[in-house]
């Protein structure tokens, strides 16, 4: 991985968590599409539940190559 990092591994458990300000405005954006899919477009759920996992997918797409290689862990090493 070159360049910074915009998402660290967790401690526990898998999956990422905002290291710098480019994963934390990633976030909000993604925290904001989905309110606005889900009380400002739209009330049919179907829509939603699919508005959702490509807003989601989007950002998983943009962690795995922003962020360190995610794996499964207990605990952070010193």
């Amino acid at each position: 991985m070159t360049g910074k990092l915009w998402f660290k591994r967790k401690c526990f458990g898998w999956g990422w968590t905002p290291y710098s300000w480019q994963g934390w405005l990633v976030l909000a954006i993604w925290m904001a599409l989905i309110y606005i899919s889900m009380y400002l477009i739209d009330h049919e759920w179907l829509k939603n539940v699919v508005i959702m996992v490509v807003f989601t997918g989007i950002l998983l797409v943009i962690c795995y190559k922003k962020g360190e290689k995610p794996k499964w862990q207990w605990g952070c090493k010193k």
